[in-house]
């Protein structure tokens, strides 16, 4: 019940790779064959990658996943035209491979504004549109929360930016491989995906740099790559990934129509669950994500206890089981302190069933109503009887 944090690497991907680790292990930059067999498969990926999304071949450019991707978009752009301004556009919900990137910028001299969003997470179009100045380089904005599964109003705010003629990047690591994605329609000049988020292997990323794009490089060292993102290429990685993404899209929209049935039937079975409420937007999410608050307890005891009956789930409340602190999406939301520690996520994937749902729902209300027992804060009328 955690696929937003990762998902198992398909059998078929797997097997895919393996040749790229043991006969064809070739070096792509060298000039024999060995070498033109492990090069035939990183082009052969980067066509499966640029067809996901409705880019060209040459416009994707391969990292070790989507935290390098958004540096790269982020520093890569600002660097390249501080000439021409020092102003960037985010959201106050972004990943914080975006928002850290944000915030060593503006300690190197940039201003950013990190736009507000509603109660759903929803950034407004308008918004961001007001917040463009003379100086503005970049706008990034974040196509799903990978906490609440909120889907951003990217088309629109793509022409906003284009319409000023502002680079537009948008981190798509939470989408890709599971909703629509075309960034010509969409008016996208970067995007970041991460190989990993639709059952590709750990450690692989792209970054799509639209036509006419200046991006300084963030890797510095050899030739690959083009010329922009130096070290030698993880083959077997780039391999898998490309595999990854093409069966992903190829098989979305059947995935998407069976996820999304027990998304809703795992969601009605939480909030049936006295005083518990749904974080993000109750239609525009993505199909895996299910995020609630319960009243009165405590997320990461949520997690030890569900942990001890087999189920593998996130709290709201950090970004990590290693941190305990709020999380600042559910509350730019407008949620309580206190409220934001008692969220919990629960993300499906594509080999969860019906039983898997419903063995969730009643572990979680089992949990829930311990907790509360035992919390001082809950009222008599919420306690057992």
């Amino acid at each position: 019940m955690d696929h937003a944090a990762t998902t198992a690497t398909r059998v078929e991907v797997a097997e895919a790779m393996v040749p790229y680790m043991t006969g064809h292990f070739g070096n792509p930059s060298s000039l024999y064959d060995l070498a033109k067999d492990s090069r035939e498969a990183v082009d052969a990926a980067r066509v499966q990658v640029a067809a996901a999304i409705g880019a060209a071949p040459k416009e994707i450019y391969f990292t070790s996943g989507g935290t390098e991707s958004d540096n790269w978009a982020l520093k890569g752009v600002a660097f390249a035209k501080r000439s021409k301004g020092n102003h960037i556009i985010t959201t106050a919900v972004e990943h914080h491979a975006i928002s850290h990137t944000c915030a060593w910028l503006e300690k190197q001299g940039f201003s950013v504004t990190y736009l507000p969003v509603d109660r759903y997470g929803m950034v407004d179009p308008e918004a961001v549109e007001a917040a463009i100045t003379p100086e503005t380089i970049l706008i990034s904005v974040m196509m799903a929360n990978n906490e609440i599964g909120t889907i951003m109003p990217i088309a629109e705010i793509g022409t906003v930016a284009r319409k000023h003629g502002v680079l537009f990047h948008t981190d798509a690591v939470q989408a890709a491989g599971h909703i629509p994605i075309d960034v010509q329609e969409m008016n996208i000049d970067l995007l970041s995906l991460s190989g990993h988020k639709f059952h590709g292997p750990k450690g692989t990323g792209a970054l799509y740099v639209g036509p006419g794009v200046r991006l300084d490089p963030l890797m510095h060292g050899g030739a690959q790559e083009r010329g922009r993102r130096a070290g030698t290429e993880n083959v077997p990685g780039i391999v898998g990934m490309g595999m990854a993404l093409s069966l992903a899209v190829a098989e979305m929209v059947e995935n998407a129509e069976r996820v999304t049935a027990l998304r809703d039937r795992l969601a009605a079975g939480l909030l049936a669950i006295p005083e518990t409420y749904l974080n993000g937007h109750p239609q525009k999410r993505l199909p895996n994500n299910v995020n609630v608050v319960f009243a009165y307890i405590e997320g990461e005891s949520i997690l030890l206890l569900l942990n001890r009956k087999g189920i593998a789930a996130s709290t709201g409340s950090a970004c990590s089981s290693a941190s305990l602190e709020a999380s600042h999406v559910l509350m730019a939301c407008g949620l309580p302190h206190d409220v934001v520690h008692g969220s919990l996520r629960l993300t499906l994937g594509e080999e969860t069933t019906e039983a898997d749902v419903d063995y969730v729902v009643a572990a979680v209300a089992g949990v829930v109503q311990r907790l509360r027992d035992m919390s001082p804060l809950t009222p008599t009328e919420l306690r057992s009887k």
